[in-house]
């Protein structure tokens, strides 16, 4: 009577541990929670979205309403087209990849220690001091020669860097390339630039491979850097970026392929 007993009551529990482990049953399928675990953490990764019992009950019917609609698409025989197949393939290949990558990034992580390295080499190679420059930039020599004869005779110079200055960037602003370190310039640029003393222009055009400039100095001041922690986020992004292209480019190199990649 005992062993019977105890027989029943694991036969009772079992249907119950089973539905536990479902959300719903649709046209007799269960419909794993695991799915629902699943979708959540999917929607949630982002950090966009918290978890919530309002998201939760969204996620359950979408689940839900999933696998009605993939119930539909098999009824009708969609699992055995050759669009299926192809599509069903390209997501194989880049649910691959990602994993790929994502392994790789969790297996080399950027410390800070790593960051801050990074964050000195690139202070002491922009040690000195910053410049603020306004430039008019025109394609033919004749044509700066007689804008800086303009401007000595009284000409505004914003107005005509607005005027004529094919850098359309700066010239809305009157030619201003606000605060920054020689080394953004081409070395054409930034030799005549650091020559002048502030409120100086260059008397003759300045020839680069962009077209001729007329450059005008307004202020000089010593470089300034954010603080580490300011940037930190942003510069273990950046090296996180190197070492995935790094890898990427690794493994193409070593795969024995008779293919010419065209870059």
């Amino acid at each position: 009577m005992k062993k019977f007993a105890l027989a029943a009551i694991v036969a009772a529990l079992v249907p119950a541990a089973a539905i536990a482990q479902n959300v719903a049953t649709v046209n007799g399928k269960p419909v794993p929670k695991a799915r629902v675990e699943t979708l959540i953490q999917q929607v949630t990764k982002s950090g966009q979205q918290q978890r919530s019992p309002e998201l939760e009950a969204q996620v359950k019917d979408e689940v839900v309403r999933r696998e009605i609609f993939m119930q539909a698409a098999e009824a009708r025989g969609i699992p055995q087209s050759a669009d299926y197949k192809a599509q069903l393939d390209l997501a194989r290949q880049m649910l691959l990849i990602r994993g790929l990558m994502e392994d790789f990034k969790a297996k080399n992580p950027v410390g800070d220690a790593e960051a801050q390295a990074e964050y000195d080499k690139f202070k002491a190679a922009n040690t000195g001091n910053e410049y603020r420059a306004r430039h008019i930039l025109v394609e033919k020599e004749e044509d700066a020669k007689a804008l800086i004869a303009q401007i000595k005779g009284g000409a505004n110079f914003e107005e005509l860097a607005k005027k004529n200055s094919k850098d359309t960037g700066s010239a809305q602003n009157g030619g201003d390339l606000d605060f920054a370190n020689p080394n953004n310039f081409v070395p054409e640029f930034s030799k005549a630039m650091t020559a002048l003393q502030k409120g100086e222009m260059t008397q003759e055009p300045v020839k680069s491979q962009f077209g001729y400039h007329i450059i005008k100095l307004e202020d000089i001041r010593p470089a300034t850097f954010p603080a580490f922690d300011d940037v930190k986020a942003q510069i273990k992004q950046r090296i996180e970026q190197q070492k995935m292209a790094e890898f990427q480019d690794g493994l193409i190199k070593k795969a024995k392929t008779d293919y010419t990649f065209s870059k």
